[in-house]
């Protein structure tokens, strides 16, 4: 299979010499790539020509939709990736991870985008911020998309999943994607794409592949380009150095190698389900895709109590993984990637050695199922002692990317949280205990440190989702060694190809830019009820103005008696007097609430179908009975939920009789379409 790119809306092949791919499970040729470079200056403005108008056209519902229906695609598809990605030795289980993980990833930025974001092509971000005293001045933050390309540097180990995990983001971002897969495993890469294109679901130019070198790629990189890299330091510092990127100050996001930890805590003691928990999670994460993740555990640290226990319990468990083809439905772990990758990590280890005894595997005396060890890939999962890892240098900062871990004592938890800084900035650290106290001290000592932290206990157990899994709602990243970069974190991972800009104007302006109203700008005021309008006919800015209400003392004391709530402050002129914020006896604030629904509700049948919410109530001057009340309620925004109705945001706002505010907050309804 030789594998080409897919630019410019087509299949093509650079040119040049043919280098071969092997199997890392057989050492036979799977695939070629040619060694040429394409015009990338091309490939570029292709993407910022086609694919970027093109997205930026559609909405973020529209971009949402489209990622639900190439998740359906692939998902019909991904028999087709589960048998290339044998040959890179992973297993079905590893399958789930990148593959199902991958497609998986594409479904939750679906479902978000058309929960959480608007049906618009921008973002508000905060809130309308106030910038002089009278009002007629005011400011607020909007994200728009880049105009640019994002280029997504993967990395060898997660050919689909690192792949969809950066595309879901930036396509609902609005930018077209140049993506770059590592060579040794491209060909699983390459199914993906022509999966993509073979749907004709994106868009013209929203995805371009280039596989093999990337030439002068980042020659003719600009301000509105991104860069997502995901592999090793040394890369990453090479790219980020690159002349054109620190001129253009493109926006650079590095997902780096890390020595990522595991810490069985102080109560975990052997026998506790902690114990279990950790020696389990240890050896899968030895083991699942052959220790081949970024979010691997590497250093394991235990109290020195329990350590001998640890190290026996965990080669006991290890002893039981069946290392050999991946096909095969008795295999744990395949090989690592390829040969090359097997003589870096042996050598890794060696370095290790040096400060660390193996206490279980032997690469000499690997026994495979189903294949040959010979001509694969194979190591055995590979566990180290370090007995005084404050004195080691290396087993700090060496990382052997593969099935390897090294085991260390502590003393307490300051030493834990000292040792596990050492690593110099990590992915993730996983937790083992039960005990809050130990939990707080362990967590905010490493959290600096680290871009997520998993705390597992018997609470969580059976529902937690395992220290190496990147969940797309939650961030991926890490500080200093792991590259400062942070991919995913729900609808945030967006945020890297939109710009954020600060708009300044009058209200009345701002709302035009923004399409949501804000206090100060005009109002529409019609004989028809707000209510009486469908989602389509609504206005944004149409107010309805209520008549007044005054709020007796006996309205006040029902209100208590029927709800049970007689707080002092309602009952009790004697209670409050001297009171820091009450003036004497005042209104409930909920009972405002209710008065205030009385007021501005139309009772008919019509097109509001629902009020399911309130969102930002504050109840700002309390109001003794006696005290009239009026409503503004004014619509703010509106968002299409499915053909048959749509969200409208609300402004609302009591005033008492004297002109002042009593509470604001959001109503939230949903409004029938015209027609539904």
């Amino acid at each position: 299979m030789r594998l080409d790119s897919y630019v410019q809306g087509a299949w093509s092949v650079p040119g040049g010499d043919w280098r071969a791919i092997r199997s890392a499970v057989t050492g036979e040729v799977v695939a070629e790539v040619a060694g040429g470079t394409l015009a990338m200056d091309a490939v570029l403005d292709y993407a910022r020509r086609v694919g970027g108008p093109a997205l930026r056209r559609l909405t973020f519902h529209q971009r949402a939709d489209l990622l639900k229906r190439l998740a359906q695609h692939l998902n019909a598809h991904r028999e087709v990736l589960y048998r290339l990605s044998f040959d890179t030795g992973a297993t079905r289980s590893d399958h789930l991870i990148d593959i199902d993980g991958g497609i998986g990833t594409l479904f939750v930025f679906a479902s978000k985008a058309k929960r959480e974001l608007p049906d618009a092509t921008f973002l508000l971000d905060g809130p309308v911020e106030a910038l002089s005293k009278g009002g007629s001045f005011v400011g607020r933050h909007i994200l728009t998309s880049l105009h640019g390309a994002a280029i997504h540097i993967n990395a060898y180990n997660f050919p689909c999943w690192g792949l969809l995990e950066k595309l879901a983001p930036a396509i609902l971002a609005g930018m077209p994607v140049v993506t770059k897969p590592a060579t040794v495993t491209a060909y699983v890469a390459h199914a993906l794409v022509r999966l993509i294109d073979e749907s004709g679901l994106l868009p013209p130019g929203a995805l371009q592949c280039v596989v093999g070198p990337t030439g002068d790629l980042f020659d003719h990189l600009t301000g509105q380009d991104v860069v997502s890299f995901t592999g090793s330091a040394a890369t990453a510092e090479m790219l980020q150095r690159h002349p054109v990127v620190a001129h253009e100050a493109v926006r650079f996001v590095a997902e780096r190698d890390s020595l990522n930890a595991a810490i069985l805590g102080p109560d975990a003691a052997p026998g506790t389900p902690e114990f279990d928990l950790f020696v389990k999670e240890v050896a899968r994460e030895m083991t699942v895709k052959a220790g081949q993740k970024c979010t691997a555990i590497r250093r394991a640290l235990a109290p020195r109590a329990h350590l001998p226990a640890v190290i026996a319990v965990l080669s006991q468990r290890l002893a039981g993984v069946t290392v050999g083809d991946p096909r095969l439905d008795g295999v744990r772990m395949g090989p690592v990637v390829g040969l090359d990758q097997r003589r870096d990590v042996l050598a890794r280890v060696e370095a290790l050695k040096t400060e660390a005894d193996l206490v279980f595997g032997d690469p000499d005396r690997v026994t495979v199922e189903g294949a040959d060890a010979r001509t694969g890939a194979f190591l055995p999962p590979l566990l180290l002692h370090c007995p005084d890892p404050i004195r080691a240098e290396r087993v700090h900062s060496v990382e052997a990317f593969g099935p390897v871990c090294t085991v260390m004592p502590y003393a307490d938890p300051d030493e834990a949280v000292a040792l596990v800084r050492r690593g110099g900035g990590s992915l993730v650290a996983s937790l083992y205990s039960h005990d809050p106290e130990a939990a707080f001290a362990l967590a905010h000592g490493l959290a600096p440190f680290h871009g997520r932290l998993h705390l597992v206990d018997r609470d969580c157990a059976r529902e937690q989702t395992g220290h190496g899994s990147p969940l797309p709602h939650m961030v991926h990243g890490g500080p200093g060694r792991a590259g400062g970069g942070e991919e995913l974190g729900g609808l945030r991972a967006m945020h890297h190809g939109m710009q954020r800009t600060a708009l300044q104007g009058s209200p009345a302006m701002i709302a035009r830019l923004t399409g949501a109203w804000t206090k100060g700008a005009p109002e529409i005021v019609a004989d028809a009820h707000p209510f009486r309008c469908h989602f389509e006919d609504l206005e944004i800015g149409r107010s309805f103005h209520s008549r007044e209400r005054v709020v007796t003392l006996e309205d006040v004391e029902h209100f208590a008696h029927f709800t049970g709530d007689t707080f002092y402050a309602h009952m009790s002129e004697e209670a409050v007097r001297g009171h820091p914020f009450f003036p004497g006896r005042v209104a409930h604030g909920y009972l405002l609430l209710s008065f205030a629904a009385g007021l501005f509700v139309d009772p008919d049948p019509g097109p509001v179908l629902a009020n399911y919410g309130l969102d930002s109530l504050r109840f700002l001057k309390p109001l003794q009975p006696g005290e009239a009340i009026r409503v503004r309620l004014t619509a703010k925004q509106k968002s299409p939920r499915n053909a048959q109705y749509g969200e409208v945001r609300w402004d609302v706002e009591i005033q008492t009789g004297g002109g002042e505010t009593a509470a604001t907050y959001e109503l939230l309804t949903m409004n029938a379409m015209r027609g539904s």
